[in-house]
């Protein structure tokens, strides 16, 4: 990894490494980060910001892949980067899916200012249903699920930690069965990202913009990725002070303060009543 040992860092930290940063070698191998998120932290959104922003000011240009935008909507991705001026150009087009835009729009700003390549990395919420029914060859090419092995099981250690996130991540009150179909779903949309981020360092480094669940070192994108890869990526968690452990899963781990929500569980758990 290209961080060898997990930092612990707050936030006004990274803010400040942000600004520190140094002049781009341009000969050096791909450099990947995968920046994590949750999902709905301003905080975390900002200071993830600050560190890119203040690197592209100093030269650099990765390509910024994005789970936020599904995959099949990559051309219209490209010409609305090549049509419009500002973000909101692009967040308010019929096409884009639901998300806090407002979190993401300085980001994809400074993508549209540096012209920065967008990518399309989600698999969308039908292909993941699809692939939940019918297995990866549902919504995946065949060329894909070779390529990747996805027709042979999973390591044991990967898909019990997809168990584990999935049931934890719906409350504890999934059913083993349905939790069980889920584990294809999020891998697919794993080896995706994993595809997009091959592709691109092919001709340059690359930023994943996902949720930290995405980025986790045993668990997301980075098992998909070459070995030669993963040497050059590192791996940023964003995560709030209360939520606990994760220091093994990140090689920069960002502690933010805790943005304040309603129980996602009690909306859950009226959601499995009904």
């Amino acid at each position: 990894m290209a961080v060898p040992t997990q930092s612990l860092l707050t936030l006004s930290t990274l803010l400040l490494a942000a600004g520190c940063a140094t002049q781009v070698d341009v000969n050096a191998a791909p450099t990947v980060w995968l920046m994590g998120e949750v999902h709905d932290n301003p905080q975390a959104h900002k200071a993830r910001y600050e560190i890119i922003a203040g690197k592209v000011k100093q030269g650099w240009r990765p390509a910024i892949v994005m789970e936020q935008f599904d995959r099949e909507h990559q051309g219209l991705l490209r010409t609305a980067q090549d049509e419009c001026k500002t973000a909101v150009c692009i967040t308010s087009k019929p096409w884009v899916e639901k998300w806090q835009w407002e979190l993401y729009e300085p980001l994809i700003q400074l993508a549209l200012d540096y012209q920065l390549p967008l990518l399309a990395a989600n698999v969308s919420r039908d292909d993941a249903n699809r692939i939940v029914k019918g297995g990866y060859s549902a919504a995946l090419d065949p060329d894909t699920v070779a390529h990747y092995e996805l027709n042979k099981p999973l390591p044991t250690a990967l898909a019990e930690q997809h168990r584990q996130n999935i049931v934890e991540g719906h409350c504890n009150m999934l059913p083993p069965q349905v939790a069980e179909k889920m584990i294809p779903a999020q891998v697919a949309r794993d080896v995706w990202m994993a595809k997009v981020i091959e592709q691109q360092a092919e001709q340059r480094d690359v930023v994943l913009i996902a949720g930290n669940g995405h980025v986790q070192k045993d668990v997301g994108v980075v098992p998909w990725l070459p070995v030669t890869l993963q040497e050059t990526t590192t791996v940023y968690g964003f995560i709030e002070n209360s939520q606990a452990g994760g220091s093994k899963q990140f090689d920069v781990l960002a502690q933010v303060p805790a943005h304040p929500r309603e129980d996602p569980c009690e909306a859950f758990k009226a959601m499995m009543k009904k």
